[in-house]
């Protein structure tokens, strides 16, 4: 996960898929940083984006 804290990129790691949607949800809606973003090593994704490639996994995650 990403997010700006004062101009300044803050990351963090999470072994599944829904522990990183869960920690950037709290990102951004507790902590409320701004662009919280979750990325798979290759593309980052907002978090609207992830939630529906989560809701649409057949394998769950």
């Amino acid at each position: 996960m990403f997010a700006d804290v004062d101009d300044h990129l803050v990351s963090a790691t999470a072994e599944t898929a829904k522990e990183a949607f869960a920690k950037a949800v709290e990102w951004q809606v507790v902590r409320k940083l701004a662009d919280v973003t979750i990325s798979d090593g290759i593309k980052r994704y907002s978090i609207d984006e992830f939630s529906s490639i989560i809701a649409n996994d057949s394998d769950g995650l």
